[in-house]
């Protein structure tokens, strides 16, 4: 601490509570778009719906074998080349979600697959349609038993937010960075950075661990 300015620190307070709130919500906004197209393409490959899974097989691999910085340069730098000019927040949402749907999807089949199959002979004995059987025995198992990491990826996510300063959005990194290159604060724009980052983190984390106990003691993904 001897070498950081508490009065720089004080100063600098405002700014990254302004830089944090811009990078939490195009990561919200990111990760519900993750969340969606990880539902939808882990549906289609459970009931491996003809064409579309090999479909969204490919895209799995493309988006789960390439950066997040390459995706957004490619949105925000390439595109325009092609005709197409997106905002940086709408680059930054799209590339979240389109590299977190994937390792979502794969999370979320992995639960799926994880339901018994004579649960499932069980429900269809008793008269359940697929949907029903979706609704009342495969979904709320499959959500449980993916908890863990539906957690971890969110997270993952999360800290892959800290890329967006590529595409030119005043998140939490691009305010370190402006500040450290202005006024040369390195320690206290580094250490903002990390506290800024922890007290996002943080806090979701200790909620996901225990909502990962609470499904655990109450019998799911053992």
């Amino acid at each position: 601490m001897s070498n950081i300015n508490l009065d720089v620190i004080i100063k600098y307070i405002p700014l990254y509570i302004q830089s944090a709130k811009i990078t939490i919500i195009l990561g919200v906004l990111g990760i519900l778009l993750a969340l969606i197209v990880g539902l939808v393409c882990s549906f289609i490959r459970y009931y491996k719906v003809p064409v579309l899974d090999k479909v969204i097989g490919i895209y799995i691999e493309v988006s789960r074998n390439t950066p997040l910085l390459i995706q957004l340069f490619f949105m925000y730098y390439g595109l325009p080349k092609l005709g197409l000019k997106l905002p940086a927040e709408v680059c930054a949402i799209t590339g979240l979600g389109f590299l977190g749907g994937s390792y979502i999807a794969e999370a979320f089949r992995s639960g799926l697959d994880a339901v018994g199959k004579s649960q499932l002979d069980a429900g269809e004995s008793i008269g359940l349609t697929r949907f029903q059987l979706m609704r009342y025995v495969i979904f709320p198992q499959a959500m449980a038993i993916s908890i863990p990491a539906l957690g971890a990826n969110i997270i993952f996510l999360l800290k892959e937010t800290s890329l967006f300063s590529a595409v030119a959005i005043a998140d939490l990194t691009f305010l370190a960075k402006d500040l450290i290159g202005i006024y040369y604060d390195t320690n206290e724009a580094l250490f903002l950075l990390i506290i800024s980052y922890l007290i996002i983190l943080l806090p979701l984390s200790i909620t996901l661990t225990f909502l990962e106990r609470k499904l655990r003691y109450a019998g799911y993904g053992l």
